[in-house]
């Protein structure tokens, strides 16, 4: 039975979350805006935007030292605010000069926080003793489309840097409720046998799930990037279908993530992730074949229903796999979101290049058909792993 501290630290958590999508919408629904604004190319854009995968992933490794250390509480408390004010800079920055360190600030500090927040979620779900992640990612997803939705209405009454920065008071606000309430060090800390090393938690065991969680985005990254480009070029869709395909995606990503524990807790993790993955291959074999905009778009919403499941399970398994309840596991896992993104971003495109986009969306495909073969990697298991490097 969680006790009222358990409950504090869950709705904490969940703050935690919440504040993370709202800051990640605010700042990447404005790209196009900064674009503008500095007078960008498409590729002197993508080289920018690369900065933030790149330095995340370097965020989310040093989280992982910081946090074995310090814990995640602190390692949050430091680097949300550090996100919120990485956004108003983006927005009052004034040349390239000065964007790049700002994306730069903002990589690094959204890595620590995805790090820290699945860290402390997966200590919520330890002392629940039940499947709950699903619920936190599920609120990033709702506060990340009302971010959206916030720069949609706001958009074209605001300056740009008043639509980026009003929002970040609500998550500055929401990380200084928040960061109090997160578990401790010592609470996040799992009573075991097993002596670990700092830095030194084996990768072995952990193998399955970061691939997982690379291939989950290789596929989150094809969407997110060339589903409007598919509609337009493959299917010549007109400006009002053309982001159905994408909020499709996020529509079902959101309502899976809803009932996500439920499915959980009745069904085991590893069947929830190798039906998640399925879904996924049906997906994207939709998308290839797709000889209409309407199938399309049901189908982006499959991969959607099917992609939704993993990034949770992938942290909620990392942190059994870790005895000691370090935070290294799940940084290290979390390192796979950015390196699939970077592979996924690259990979569809000089396929689509290379082909056609039909094709570029193979490459999901398969690696969505990959996750069915690791779910039996996130099956609990009572042994804990050999702690050797």
């Amino acid at each position: 039975m969680p006790s009222p501290r358990d409950r504090q630290a869950r709705l904490a958590t969940f703050v935690v979350f919440a504040v993370q999508g709202l800051s990640f919408a605010a700042l990447l629904t404005q790209v196009a805006h900064l674009q503008d604004k500095h007078q960008l190319s498409t590729g002197a854009l993508t080289a920018l935007l690369l900065i933030v995968p790149v330095f995340a992933g370097v965020g989310s490794v040093a989280a992982g030292s910081f946090a074995a250390r310090l814990g995640s509480k602190l390692l949050l408390r430091l680097a949300q605010p550090a996100v919120a004010v990485a956004v108003v800079l983006a927005g009052l920055a004034p040349n390239v000069q000065l964007l790049v360190p700002v994306l730069l600030l903002f990589g690094l500090a959204v890595g620590a926080v995805d790090a820290g927040m699945n860290m402390q979620g997966v200590a919520v779900e330890r002392r629940y003793d039940r499947a709950v992640l699903n619920g936190f990612h599920c609120l990033w997803s709702v506060l990340s489309l009302a971010g959206a939705l916030w720069v949609a209405a706001a958009g074209e009454d605001l300056p740009l840097e008043a639509v980026m920065a009003i929002p970040m008071v609500v998550a500055v606000a929401g990380s200084l409720f928040a960061g109090p309430r997160l578990y401790t060090v010592a609470e996040e800390k799992v009573e075991t046998t097993v002596e670990v090393a700092t830095g030194r938690f084996p990768w072995r065991p952990i193998i399955p799930l970061c691939l997982a969680m690379g291939f989950l985005y290789v596929g989150d990254a094809a969407v997110s990037n060339f589903s409007t480009v598919f509609m337009q070029d493959v299917l010549s869709a007109d400006a009002r279908v053309i982001p159905l395909a994408y909020a499709a995606y996020q529509a079902t990503t959101l309502l899976v993530r809803l009932g996500g524990d439920l499915a959980v807790r009745r069904y085991g993790p590893a069947t929830v992730v190798r039906l998640g993955g399925a879904i996924a291959t049906l997906g994207f074999l939709g998308i290839v074949a797709a000889p209409s905009q309407p199938l399309a778009i049901v189908a982006f919403g499959l991969t959607g229903v099917g992609l939704a499941v993993v990034a949770p399970q992938s942290f909620s398994a990392a942190g059994r796999l870790d005895p000691a309840g370090t935070g290294v596991a799940i940084a290290r896992v979390n390192l796979f979101n950015y390196v699939g993104f970077i592979v996924g971003s690259g990979l569809v495109g000089a396929i689509a290049d290379a082909g056609d986009m039909r094709i570029g969306f193979v490459a999901p495909l398969v690696l969505a058909a990959g996750i069915v073969v690791l779910a039996k990697g996130f099956a609990p298991s009572v042994k804990a792993p050999d702690m050797t490097p």
